[in-house]
């Protein structure tokens, strides 16, 4: 964590710190500026951007349209003409509807103007299953974008980074996209007061262990380390990694600690196939790190489905710990 002019850290709400970054940019950089669909007197659909209006006005806490296309387009302009944009989606799956804006252009034009302009975009989405929103507002999209050169993808898990992320992401000369898991939002945490940011590209070590690398992104680091918990008392002890970044990914993080274990295990939400675990999976069969692998790499992602309404079954569709459990004694136990 870089620190600048911050002092001891508060407890705060996931969202709370998420805002407290947005202030603190608003008030220190006039390029700062807000957009999105009722992110002003409504304070955004999860509540996050909250009363910054009143206190900036609307000329710096922007709404726009019910077009995410048109305001996507409307953030990559004002990145190009020197603003410094943050654009929160409504719910992360209405980024389908400006995937020509985020893929298109904000990811490409600094490579297609040579060098000659940045786009230092900053997008926000409210991601992930858990609050029965069904199909069409509960996916877990960030692998779609982490796809894209041109793009930095980065899905905080606590407070402290969500905070620290967006600071980060606002100093970036290129498209910063932050995925924030809904369920999150209500977790709370420690986190300093002031400015300062957490490196874009740097994962985290949440739990120290000798027998099974657990590689987790999101909400899904919790559940790893609540996993983690009960394997300790079984004499099994998991290393939780939580990624923070899924473009660039912290490949240094990830290879030491499966040179150490010998085993690993990736958990993220999205689908399975093609997802993050996919990435990292591959990342480890082409290092040397391949050659210290006790055992078979695991993924743990999402079932092969849109995400259910029934609240049972959209539990079923996305790991869960006793999942994380079952496939970390498999590994260290030699039952798979």
């Amino acid at each position: 964590m870089n620190v600048m002019n911050a002092t001891e850290p508060r407890e705060l709400t996931y969202s709370e710190a998420i805002r407290e970054a947005m202030d603190i940019a608003l008030e220190s950089d006039p390029r700062v500026v807000l957009m999105g669909e009722d992110i002003g007197v409504y304070g955004g659909a999860f509540q996050v951007t909250g009363d910054l209006v009143h206190k900036y006005g609307t000329d710096r806490v922007m709404d726009t349209p019910i077009s995410e296309l048109g305001g996507a387009g409307v953030a990559v302009g004002a990145a190009l003409t020197g603003l410094r944009p943050i654009f929160e989606f409504q719910f992360s799956d209405f980024a389908a509807l400006a995937m020509e804006q985020i893929v298109n252009q904000a990811a490409k034009l600094r490579y297609m103007l040579g060098g000659a302009v940045s786009v230092p975009l900053v997008m926000r989405f409210p991601a992930g299953s858990g609050t029965g929103a069904a199909a069409q507002h509960s996916q877990s999209i960030e692998a779609w974008l982490a796809h894209v050169p041109g793009l930095k993808v980065v899905q905080p898990s606590t407070p402290e980074d969500a905070k620290g992320l967006l600071l980060a992401a606002l100093e970036d000369p290129d498209p910063v996209m932050i995925f924030e898991h809904k369920i999150l939002y209500k977790s709370k945490g420690l986190v300093p007061a002031g400015h300062y940011t957490t490196p874009i590209g740097k994962a985290a070590v949440r739990r120290e262990g000798a027998d099974v690398s657990i590689v987790a992104t999101s909400i899904m680091v919790h559940k790893a380390l609540a996993a983690a918990e009960t394997l300790a008392q079984e004499g099994i002890a998991a290393e939780v990694i939580d990624l923070r970044t899924v473009r660039p990914i912290d490949r240094e993080t990830v290879l030491d600690s499966v040179r150490k274990t010998g085993r690993l295990l990736c958990v993220y939400e999205g689908v399975k196939t093609l997802g993050i675990g996919a990435e990292i999976s591959a990342m480890v069969a082409e290092s040397d790190a391949f050659d210290f692998l006790d055992a078979p790499i695991v993924r743990l992602g999402g079932a092969e489905s849109p995400i259910p309404y029934n609240p049972e079954l959209e539990k079923a569709v996305v790991p869960q710990v006793p999942d994380v459990l079952e496939a970390s004694r498999g590994l260290v136990k030699g039952r798979l």
